[in-house]
């Protein structure tokens, strides 16, 4: 897609309930990487792997969009390395304790110790999926 290509826009919403007999109007175009790349040298793509997530609406092989010049605060979803793997994960900072949460009770939370040589690589602002399976 080229970087001028534009995308019609419907502001005014779409009920997810009870539907609404109100016709949509154009509102203009919307520009994803304006809605999504805030800060676009410091942000990468990444490609979600396994289950451990789903409570938090990131599935098997959606896209994390992840921004390094956000600050890791308590609670924030956030890509971590723990001994040169890669995971995401939710950030718990409970006083000098950190935990990495999953979102998935199968899981269970990862200590964060001064020896598991934790490094934290940017912060996920956007989850992009797929709902309609390609062929």
């Amino acid at each position: 897609m080229a970087d001028d290509t534009r995308i019609p826009f419907f502001a005014e919403g779409v009920a997810a309930g009870f539907p609404s007999p109100a016709v949509g109007e154009l509102n203009g175009t919307l520009d994803l990487n304006r809605l999504c790349i805030r800060h676009p040298a410091a942000t990468y793509f990444v490609r979600a792997r396994g289950d451990s997530m789903t409570g938090a609406g990131i599935d098997d092989g959606d896209i994390l969009v992840v921004d390094r010049s956000v600050t890791v605060t308590n609670g924030t979803i956030i890509i971590a390395s723990l001994d040169g793997e890669f995971t995401v994960k939710r950030l718990d900072m409970q006083g000098r304790k950190v935990r990495l949460l999953p979102e998935n009770p199968a899981y269970s939370p990862i200590e964060i110790t001064a020896a598991s040589g934790a490094e934290f690589f940017g912060v996920v602002t956007y989850v992009i999926k797929s709902m309609h399976a390609s062929n």
